[in-house]
């Protein structure tokens, strides 16, 4: 490789790694953001509640919840057509599922202030929302293909193999049983098996793209390609831990 090619090469990797963020993936950036931002940007956690949420009126949450991507547009990224259309979760907004087939500019438009009471610039930079619009437009899982939206129970899954992938990629953090550490309180202990019968569709989406401030930091299983077949198959196994 000659000199100007390979400065040119390394200009145009360091461009790539400012764009998605300390060299990490945009899509998946982007989902760490739509958990919760400011524990990913280390920025301040709001108090107050964001302007849209003046516009609902059936979630009483306050606060930092109400800026969380995920508590408008669901886990499963469907809003009111989702798992969030009934319960203490509900308020009637719609998911993002359609804006999948939308472009980031318009995305970006959208947060940044081309929706009404939908503007993020304030407490997000460029990056950080052109990083949400990527995930949005280029990574989103059909969660409705293998999660029951009234039983949330897995369907195609095959617990056997999801055993193996849980052995290989998460026991050495979560244990054998998923138990340890206790991902609750000593009042509530919460674990993976309990997640994930719970509330599958959010265990599905830190699945792929990590869980915002852990430490270890949890791997982006977006990463090593996983879809609906890997997700399904672990899903069946986590389903039968305590």
């Amino acid at each position: 490789m000659t000199r100007s090619r390979l400065l040119t090469f390394a200009i145009a990797v360091v461009i790539a790694l400012t764009a998605t963020g300390c060299g990490g993936d945009a899509a998946t950036q982007g989902g760490l953001l739509y958990d919760k931002w400011w524990v990913v940007t280390e920025g301040v956690e709001p108090t107050s509640d964001a302007a849209l949420w003046a516009t609902q009126s059936t979630n009483e949450r306050t606060g930092a919840d109400t800026w969380r991507c995920k508590e408008c547009h669901g886990w499963d990224y469907r809003g009111a057509d989702g798992a969030y259309g009934s319960g203490s979760h509900f308020t009637g907004f719609v998911g993002i599922w359609d804006a999948r087939n939308d472009t980031v500019e318009d995305v970006v438009d959208a947060m940044s202030g081309g929706l009404a009471d939908h503007d993020f610039s304030a407490v997000l930079s460029e990056g950080e929302i052109n990083d949400i619009a990527v995930f949005i437009t280029e990574s989103l899982v059909d969660m409705s293909t293998f999660i029951d939206l009234d039983t949330k129970a897995i369907t195609g899954g095959d617990a056997a193999e999801g055993e193996n992938l849980y052995t290989r990629e998460c026991a050495a953090c979560h244990g054998a049983d998923g138990t340890d550490p206790n991902l609750g309180s000593d009042e509530e202990p919460e674990s993976v098996g309990s997640l994930a019968n719970a509330n599958p569709w959010e265990v599905t989406h830190k699945i792929l793209y990590g869980h915002p401030g852990s430490d270890p930091e949890m791997p982006a299983l977006t990463k090593a390609g996983w879809g609906p077949e890997e997700l399904a198959d672990i899903l069946s196994f986590l389903q039968t831990l305590p």
